[in-house]
C-alpha cells in the first residue's frame, strides 16, 4: 500500500487478488525496494520468489512552486526539507522549490546535448550537492503537498508601534541598560545580542528578558584580552559557544569562546563583519574605506580586498566611510556606503560595484538615503536599509528608483512609532523586525502583521 502522511486512508499499488501463488498475487510479502526506473521488486515470502513490478509511465499533474531570482537551495516552502532548484535553460536564476533530500543515486544525469531528460515526469536542475553536473529532478517532489508554500514574504507589512525588547531604561551600564547599541542577531528561540558600545560589551538579552546578561566585555575600556573599547558588532557561533566581535576602538577582530580569547585580526579599524554559507569572514574598514575577506581559520595574510580599496571617493569602485555587509548566496557583496548615502552591491570578483539603493545625495526623499548602517538582503532581493539620520527602516528593490518606508520615518522621537538612529536590525524566524534604536538606547520589535 502507498499512504501519504496525513491521510486518514492509503492505496492498494500490487496485490489486492487474494492470496496466492499467479502474477498478479502475492502471499506473506516481506521487504520490498525500488531500481532507479521505478521498478518495484517485492520479496514473496511463502512463495519463496522475488516478483518484479514494472513501473507504467504516466502523466503526472503537479503544482510546483517557481520563481525568479532565487538562491540556489533558497528557502521556500514551511517545509524546511525544500529548497530552491535552478532549472537549467531558465532565465534570471529561476529555481523550482523541491524536496532537497532524494538521494543522489536515484537521480540521473541530463542530456549533455540539451539538457532535456529522458525520464518522464522529471525537470533538469542544477544540485551541486550530488553532482557537479544538471540532473534530472523528479516533478513529484515539486509538489506543493510536498513543499508547501511559505507566506509570501514579498512586500510584509509590520506593526508600525514597537514593543521595545531591551534597554529602554536610560543610559547606563545596569544590566537592564544600554549605551548605544549598534550591531544586533537574533537566534532562534529569539535571544537578542547586542553590541553595547559604550559599555564595552556584548549581551544577550533571552527571550522576554527584564535584563541582559554579560557575555563578552564588561571589564570597563581597555585593548587587555578580557575588555572590549567600543564593539559595534559581532558574529554569534552558537554550536561553537563563540562569538567573533569588531572591537572598533582596539582595532581589532577578536574571538571569545568560553571566556578565552583570541585576536584574529589586529590593526583593522573594523566597522562590520559577517560570515558567509562557505566559512569565509567579511570585514568593512571604516578609514581605508573598503572591505576584506578571508578563509575562517587563515588570518595570517592582509585577506582579499572584495568591495572598496581605490580610497575615498563617490566612484562605482569607490567607498566612503562603510558600514555594515551582506553577503549573499553568490557572494555579492552589499556594503551600506555611509558618506556615500547609498547601498552598493559588489558581485563576487568584481572591481566595481552599482547602487542598489540611494545614491542620490544625501536627503529624505523615498530615493534618497542619509547615513545608511544596517542592510540585510532577503531571499527575493529585497534590500532593507537602516537609514539612520532619517530615523527609518526602508525597503528597497534593485533596479527601483526609490525606495519605501516599512518602519519609522516619524521624526525623531522616542514614542513606539519613532526611531531616534536606527543603526543594526535584524529579523527572526517569523518576519517580526528587531531594530537597534542608537539614540534611544533600546531595541525595539515591530511585529510582522500576518
Amino acid at each position: 500500500m502507498r499512504w501519504f502522511e496525513g491521510d486518514t486512508e492509503g492505496e492498494i499499488v500490487v496485490g489486492e487478488n487474494g492470496q496466492g501463488k499467479e502474477s498478479n498475487q502475492l502471499n506473506g510479502p516481506r521487504g520490498l525496494s525500488f531500481d532507479d526506473e521505478n521498478n518495484l521488486y517485492v520479496a514473496d515470502y511463502w512463495n519463496y520468489r522475488i516478483e518484479k513490478f514494472e513501473f507504467i509511465t504516466f502523466i503526472v499533474q503537479v503544482k510546483p512552486q517557481i520563481c525568479g531570482k532565487t538562491p540556489q537551495y533558497g528557502e521556500c516552502s514551511t517545509n524546511s526539507a525544500c529548497g530552491y532548484f535552478h532549472v537549467i535553460g531558465a532565465n534570471n536564476d529561476t529555481g523550482i522549490c523541491g524536496f532537497r533530500w532524494l538521494a543522489c543515486s536515484h537521480l540521473v544525469l541530463c542530456n549533455s546535448s540539451d539538457y532535456s531528460c529522458s525520464q518522464p515526469n522529471t525537470t533538469c536542475v542544477q544540485h551541486p550537492q550530488c553532482n557537479n553536473h544538471p540532473v534530472c529532478y523528479p516533478l513529484t517532489m515539486t509538489d506543493q503537498s510536498i513543499c508547501p508554500p511559505m507566506k509570501n514574504k514579498i512586500n510584509l507589512k509590520w506593526k508600525q508601534h514597537a514593543i521595545t525588547v531591551a534597554g529602554g531604561n536610560g543610559q547606563g551600564q545596569k544590566l537592564n541598560q544600554l549605551s548605544l547599541p549598534w550591531g544586533i542577531f537574533i537566534d532562534e528561540k529569539k535571544n537578542i545580542f547586542i553590541a553595547d558600545s559604550t559599555n564595552h560589551r556584548i549581551v544577550e538579552w533571552k527571550y522576554n528578558a527584564k535584563e541582559g546578561q554579560v557575555i563578552a566585555g564588561g571589564n570597563g575600556l581597555g585593548n587587555q584580552m578580557d575588555q572590549l573599547y567600543q564593539p559595534t558588532d559581532m558574529i554569534v557561533d552558537q554550536q561553537n559557544h563563540s562569538i567573533i566581535i569588531a572591537d572598533l576602538g582596539n582595532r581589532r577582530v577578536i574571538r571569545w569562546m568560553n571566556q578565552t580569547q583570541q585576536i584574529l585580526i589586529d590593526n583593522i579599524d573594523c566597522h562590520n563583519l559577517v560570515i558567509d554559507k562557505h566559512g569565509f569572514l567579511y570585514v568593512s574598514d571604516h578609514k581605508k574605506d573598503e572591505v576584506r575577506r578571508w578563509k575562517m581559520g587563515e588570518y595570517n595574510n592582509e585577506g582579499i580586498i572584495v568591495a572598496g580599496g581605490n580610497g575615498q571617493g563617490n566612484q562605482l569602485n569607490q567607498l566612503s566611510t562603510p558600514g555594515f555587509i551582506f553577503v549573499d548566496e553568490e557572494q555579492s557583496v552589499y556594503v551600506s556606503d555611509r558618506d556615500n548615502h547609498r547601498v552598493m552591491k559588489w558581485i563576487k570578483d568584481a572591481r566595481t560595484g552599482r547602487i542598489v539603493a540611494g545614491g542620490n545625495g544625501n536627503g529624505k526623499n523615498l530615493n534618497q538615503l542619509s547615513s545608511p548602517f544596517g542592510v540585510i538582503v532577503d531571499d527575493f532581493g529585497q534590500i532593507h536599509v537602516a537609514d539612520f539620520n532619517n530615523d527609518r527602516v526602508m525597503r528597497w528593490c534593485e533596479g527601483k528608483e526609490e525606495g519605501e518606508i516599512i518602519v519609522g520615518g516619524n521624526g525623531e522621537g522616542e514614542q513606539s512609532n519613532q526611531l531616534n538612529g536606527p543603526s543594526g536590525f535584524s529579523f527572526d524566524d517569523e518576519g517580526n523586525l528587531y531594530v537597534a534604536d542608537h539614540h534611544n538606547l533600546r531595541i525595539q520589535k515591530f511585529e510582522v502583521i500576518l
